[in-house]
C-alpha cells in the first residue's frame, strides 16, 4: 500500500471524528487543502484522497470551492461504529438505537425463517435450540450455539437487504462491544422463555410465535446492555484516576 494512503486514513479518520464531535458543523467549510496538508504534515494527494474518502461516508460534499460538511442523518451507516468509539463509553440512546435495529431484523428473519425452513432445516434449528437449553445456566457454554443460531436464521430467511444491514450493523456494534468487554446477559429466566417459545414455533411452523419470542428477549437484552454501559461508567472513572 503507498505511503500516502496510510496517511489519508488517518487524516480521514480524524477529520471524521472532528465532524462527528461537531467541530465542524452541517453546512460548514472545512479548511482548504493547503490548510489540511500543512496541518496533517501530508501532501495534497493524501488530502484529497482522504478528503473523498469522507465524501464516500456522505459526511461531506466536495464542491471546487472546498469541501461542505453533510447533516449527519445523511451520512453512510459506516458512521455508526465510529460515532459508538468517539468516547469512552458509548451514548447509551445510540447502543438502544441498535439493539432496536438489530431486534426489528431478528424478528423479521425469524418469522421467515421458521415459516420457511423445510423438515431438515427446522430439526436443525431445534438441535440448537436443545443445546442452549442444556447450557442455559452457563452463559459461557451456551454461546456457541447462540452464535450459530442467528447465522442459519438468516441463511434460511435469505432477506438480502436484512443480510446486508445486519451484517453491517453487527460487525460494527460487536466490536464496540468486545472493546468495552461488555457481554449482556438477559438473565436465564428470559433466555429458557425465548428457548422454549421457540422449540414450541417450530413444532408448529408457527413464526408470529417465535418472532414474538424473539421480541421479548430482545427488549430484556437492550435493558441487560443499558444497566451495563451504567455500571461500566463509573469502572471507567475509577482506572482513569488509578492511573
Amino acid at each position: 500500500m503507498p505511503v500516502h494512503c496510510t496517511i489519508s486514513h488517518e487524516i480521514a479518520g480524524q477529520l471524521r471524528d472532528d465532524i462527528l464531535r461537531t467541530q465542524y458543523r452541517a453546512g460548514e467549510r472545512l479548511p482548504s487543502e493547503r490548510d489540511l496538508a500543512g496541518r496533517f504534515n501530508a501532501s495534497s494527494g493524501a488530502v484529497r484522497e482522504a478528503l473523498s474518502q469522507l465524501e464516500h461516508l456522505g459526511l461531506i460534499r466536495v464542491h471546487p470551492g472546498g469541501a461542505r460538511v453533510q447533516p449527519i442523518n445523511a451520512a453512510s451507516i459506516a458512521i455508526l461504529g465510529p460515532l459508538m468509539a468517539l468516547h469512552p463509553v458509548p451514548e447509551r440512546a445510540l447502543v438502544d438505537q441498535f439493539l432496536q435495529t438489530f431486534s426489528a431484523l431478528a424478528v423479521l428473519t425469524t418469522r421467515n425463517a421458521i415459516e420457511k425452513a423445510n423438515s431438515a432445516e427446522l430439526n436443525q434449528i431445534a438441535e440448537l435450540l436443545v443445546v442452549m437449553s442444556q447450557n442455559k445456566d452457563n452463559f459461557e457454554a451456551m454461546q456457541p450455539a447462540w452464535r450459530k443460531i442467528p447465522d442459519y436464521l438468516t441463511e434460511i430467511a435469505d432477506i438480502l437487504v436484512v443480510r446486508l444491514i445486519g451484517g453491517n450493523l453487527k460487525a460494527q456494534f460487536v466490536e464496540q462491544m468486545l472493546k468495552l468487554g461488555i457481554q449482556p446477559d438477559p438473565g436465564a429466566a428470559s433466555t429458557s422463555r425465548l428457548l422454549v417459545q421457540m422449540l414450541k414455533s417450530i413444532n408448529t411452523r408457527d413464526g408470529s410465535m417465535a418472532a414474538a419470542a424473539m421480541q421479548e428477549f430482545f427488549d430484556k437484552l437492550r435493558t441487560s446492555v443499558s444497566r451495563a454501559i451504567v455500571d461500566l461508567k463509573p469502572a471507567l472513572r475509577r482506572a482513569a484516576v488509578c492511573k
